[in-house]
């Protein structure tokens, strides 16, 4: 791809620009700022109204829409869910946006930069935008959208300028003060048009691999449900296991019930100096180190739950969503989690457990069993686990399929690496091709003209 930018051609003459971060531009093009590109007085800048102004409860079925960032997903950040009525909008006539104004996002996705489309309908913006109007004879719209969301113009123009104690912010002050790098007209558009042709072409490949990579993960998903719950061998002679939501298992496997293969144990730290451990339907068992998660944390962990290396943990708010596994260590976890040891030790192979517990057979019942008024407050207690029905095989076999599981999902994790990889190298293409255009680095062809460029 950098071989690709090498074959672009070149501006004729350059000058040095002046700024640090921009270097050389093109010797016809100008550097200049905001303040002096948009119409003079409140109606080449205005922020959205703050304090009371659009509260939720002026929002109705029918009216005006209220336009904003909540959304905020690439470049459409705009929303038409929400409405204000026809006295409110009055009110906020000065805040109304027409197609061609350029919306600027002040905090939250900080910069972030937008046309109003040409098929927008009347609107009020909401209070985290700043609304801007060029003299469209000094800068096309298109081309400001461009150049304000170039990520390298990001870093050094708006992330360092809207630094705050609290959060990161625009102001129109910081907007007025930003540089823009202006070259005439007729280039802004070819420009612009350039971008708009290679860009979606990039994103489109992005797509493509996420969707892989999606795919993927599924395929190791139907690995190890495949392997946990029905084996290695295609020719075993399965049977009806007799529990519905299991269905059929190899004949030879066990059927039992958790209370015969575990206990449950409630044993507390003393010290309450063991490692922190947390659990999620993501990473399971987990130092809470690792996390980089704060909050919640106790002044003292004394009398809190431990468990021990092997022992099975559920998270049992979460339970319905897969949080659990088993301990590679010993160490405190939450009171509120119900912790299980094997009754006979050794009769379960560690990662076999946790394989077949997560797989979505068991899940579902999870969420069968536990109770609870809704989805986030269903419990998944002891003795729920306790009266559940497991199949498996014997250990020598559990350790197996445990291998067999490791070898292919070593070739999917493979797989899924080399097209994150080729993810972050078309996401760094797309990035260098869009700076290298607004900065001048390279001359894109005239509009119109058809050239086989990058």
């Amino acid at each position: 791809m950098t071989d690709l930018m090498s074959m672009m051609p070149k501006y004729e003459a350059y000058k040095d620009s002046g700024v640090a971060w921009i270097g050389e531009i093109p010797d016809h093009w100008e550097i200049i700022r905001v303040k002096n590109i948009i119409l003079d007085g409140k109606k080449g800048i205005k922020i959205g109204p703050f304090g009371s102004s659009l509260k939720s409860e002026l929002f109705v079925e029918s009216g005006y829409k209220v336009y904003g960032q909540e959304h905020a997903i690439a470049k459409d950040f705009f929303i038409g869910q929400k409405y204000i009525g026809e006295r409110d909008f009055k009110r906020l006539i000065n805040y109304q946006i027409f197609p061609n104004d350029i919306i600027v996002t002040m905090m939250g996705t900080t910069g972030k930069c937008q046309v109003v489309p040409q098929t927008i309908e009347a609107g009020i913006m909401d209070s985290h935008l700043i609304r801007l109007k060029v003299k469209e004879f000094f800068i096309l719209p298109n081309y400001f959208e461009v150049l304000i969301n170039d990520s390298i113009y990001i870093h050094f123009q708006v992330k360092i300028k809207s630094k705050g104690s609290i959060m990161d912010g625009l102001n129109s002050s910081i907007v007025k003060s930003l540089i823009v790098i202006l070259p005439p007209i007729s280039e802004q558009t070819a420009i612009a048009n350039f971008l708009d042709c290679k860009t979606p072409k990039i994103d489109q490949a992005v797509a493509i691999k996420k969707k892989q990579i999606h795919l993927l993960k599924e395929r190791k998903q139907i690995l190890i449900q495949n392997a946990v719950t029905k084996g290695l061998n295609p020719d075993a002679l399965m049977h009806n296991s007799g529990v519905e939501w299991i269905g059929e298992i190899p004949k030879h496997w066990n059927m039992k019930r958790a209370k015969y293969l575990f206990k449950e144990v409630d044993e507390r730290s003393t010290t309450g100096k063991e490692e922190l451990l947390s659990v999620s339907h993501m990473t399971g068992v987990t130092p809470r180190s690792e996390k980089n998660v704060n909050m919640f944390m106790a002044e003292n962990y004394t009398g809190s739950k431990t468990c021990q290396n092997n022992d099975l943990v559920f998270n049992i708010m979460w339970a319905w969503m897969g949080a659990l596994g088993v301990s590679d260590r010993a160490g405190i976890v939450s009171s509120s989690y119900g912790i299980f040891r094997q009754q006979k030790d050794g009769q379960f192979n560690p990662n076999y457990l946790e394989f077949l517990l997560k797989t979505a057979k068991y899940i579902v019942h999870y969420n069968k069993v536990s109770t609870g008024l809704h989805s986030s407050r269903l419990r998944f207690y002891g003795h729920m686990f306790f009266d559940m029905v497991m199949g498996f095989p014997d250990r020598k076999e559990q350790d197996q399929i445990v291998t067999h599981i490791q070898i292919q999902s070593a070739k999917i994790d493979k797989a899924i690496a080399i097209q994150e990889q080729m993810i972050e190298k078309l996401k760094e293409y797309k990035a260098t091709l869009i700076n290298s255009a607004v900065i001048g680095k390279i001359k894109v062809p005239p509009t119109g003209e058809e050239r086989a460029v990058a």
